[in-house]
């Protein structure tokens, strides 16, 4: 099947939450004809929620309890988190009456197939993809801890760190094959749900467990959006550090003059930074009030300034606030390194390291997210649509001012083309500034596209049916699931389409509505592919 020649996610992205709501409403009553779905998916899926709605909400308060980030040097059989984590998965399945098998890295969670006939040797296994690691999260940022499932602070919200992304989509699994357990259908595939526990941060351990095990031949990821998932970008990275220029900024502040001294920003690479800072020596009242002035013109912004005394040449500290994103919808933020260094921009600092860092930020990136000023990076494919780029960690060190880009990438560009634009347009800049950036990186990851797999119509006429949206599209997002490593992938879920994606971002979430809305799709998903012919 060729893929539609549009971008149908950067359509959606478009609408607001309540456009959205207004638009499906409109496009039930305008549906031509109903998808037929099976009764026993349609009764079991309202089975499900009738019965387990309140168990699902327990369930994933338990699971998001544990902090399961990546930890240097701990593996998910030494990290207590992990290993907390996992045994709560092994009492669920047992409670839920599901097979468990622990992997380290990987689990997988089953419910064998129900066939007719019982001598069949070989079986056929639908694979559910997901993962149990987190990103990082700030507490400072949220109402509650973000360990702690938050019901109560914005009603109707399940707020907690992996709601979203991905400990609620294992707790939908896992009661829809419950529910599907409960039943007694007949089935001819094993449904089998594989969490990974390193995604997040380290692929390499699910390609090695990959190289021994024998993946479904039909796979589905549950850590995207709806309706179906047939391309996605590739993760792909650009590093480097603005060298310390200790001597110029010791001379700078011994002659009183007004120069940046620090600039940092950003929390992990895969975030759109909320929170950055900025220190300024020997700053002016004049332009303290600039400042000021410049900064109630930014959108989405919002600044703190600490000030050394009053109404006179003193010492300055900038906090920028502005909102965080998954670093593959940029559009879904606002970058407040970005914003930060464009508030500083209008002036012109002394050579140091900090100063050195907002030119590269406002001269290479500016407030675009599409690589407009990174020399000849920007493309863009009809399909999965453009580049995109993000700053996303801004970090002091040893050795100076350590700069990390995330971007999103289409099909379009080799590597290799993609390297050596990148390098030009750093080796323009560092003539243009006489300095030498150190620790130079560019990593250029693969984008996916997946044609033809068997079951996108099936999943798709689930989503139809349960949203009322007529005739449904596969869509392309910037994120990277994975999907790249199992065989006809594709991502269902558990976001809609349109709705802003708050997995990575400080106060994640997902609502009770969608919660139950995913256990409705994936049980009828589910029983829809595995239902004996």
């Amino acid at each position: 099947m060729e893929l539609p020649q549009f971008n149908y996610t950067s359509l959606c992205r478009r609408f607001s939450y309540s456009l959205l709501a207004a638009a499906l409403w409109t496009s039930t009553q305008a549906a031509a004809s109903p998808i037929t779905l099976s009764q026993d998916a349609l009764k079991v899926a309202d089975y499900a929620v009738s019965t387990y709605d309140a168990q699902m909400v327990k369930s994933l308060a338990h699971l998001i309890s544990f902090n399961t980030q990546a930890v240097e040097g701990q593996t998910p059989d030494t990290n207590p988190a992990f290993i907390g984590f996992k045994s709560s998965l092994k009492s669920l399945s047992q409670e839920l009456g599901l097979d468990y098998a622990d992997h380290g890295y990987v689990v997988l969670i089953g419910l064998d197939a129900n066939v007719v006939d019982a001598q069949r040797s070989q079986v056929e296994k639908l694979g559910i993809v997901t993962h149990g690691d987190v990103q990082p999260a700030n507490p400072a940022l949220w109402a509650k801890s973000p360990y702690v499932l938050d019901t109560e602070s914005e009603p109707g919200k399940l707020i907690g760190r992996g709601t979203e992304d991905d400990k609620g989509a294992i707790v939908t699994a896992m009661y829809a094959m419950k529910a599907i357990k409960d039943k007694q259908l007949k089935r001819e595939k094993r449904i089998e749900l594989l969490v990974y526990l390193a995604e997040e941060s380290d692929w390499d351990p699910l390609k090695a467990f990959l190289a021994h095990y024998t993946p479904a031949q039909m796979n589905i990821t549950i850590d995207a959006e709806y309706p179906v998932v047939t391309a996605e970008k590739g993760w792909s990275k650009i590093g480097f550090t603005v060298p310390n220029i200790e001597s110029t900024q010791k001379q700078w502040t011994a002659a009183n003059v007004p120069s940046l001294t620090a600039f940092s920003g950003g929390y992990f690479a895969s975030q759109v930074p909320q929170q950055a800072e900025a220190q300024i020596h020997a700053i002016t009242p004049s332009l303290f009030e600039k400042l000021q002035t410049s900064a109630t013109n930014q959108q989405g912004m919002k600044y703190r300034f600490e000030r050394t005394c009053e109404q006179a040449v003193c010492d300055l500290h900038i906090f920028a606030d502005g909102k965080a994103a998954h670093s593959s919808t940029p559009e879904d933020g606002v970058n407040a390194v970005t914003h930060l260094a464009a508030l500083l921009q209008p002036y012109t600092w002394p050579k140091t390291t900090a100063a050195l860092t907002v030119a590269a930020m406002n001269e290479l990136v500016g407030l675009g997210i599409y690589a407009e000023q990174f020399g000849e990076l920007a493309y863009k494919d009809d399909f999965m649509g453009a580049l995109t780029l993000a700053p996303t960690v801004v970090a002091q060190t040893s050795k100076g001012t350590e700069v990390t880009i995330n971007l999103r990438r289409p099909v379009g560009k080799t590597p290799e083309l993609l390297s050596a634009q990148a390098k030009d347009a750093l080796n323009k800049w560092q003539a243009e500034h006489q300095v030498t950036l150190i620790d130079v990186e560019s990593y250029w990851g693969e984008p996916m596209v997946m044609k033809d797999a068997p079951h996108q119509q099936t999943l798709l006429d689930v989503f139809a049916h349960f949203t009322g949206i007529a005739s449904p599209k596969p869509v392309a997002i910037g994120g990277s699931t994975n999907s790249k490593l199992f065989p006809n992938a594709l991502s269902f879920g558990p976001a809609m389409p349109g709705v802003e994606y708050t997995g990575h971002t400080e106060k994640e979430f997902i609502t009770h509505k969608q919660f139950m809305l995913n256990l409705k799709m994936y049980t009828a998903a589910f029983i829809e592919l595995t239902a004996v012919k």
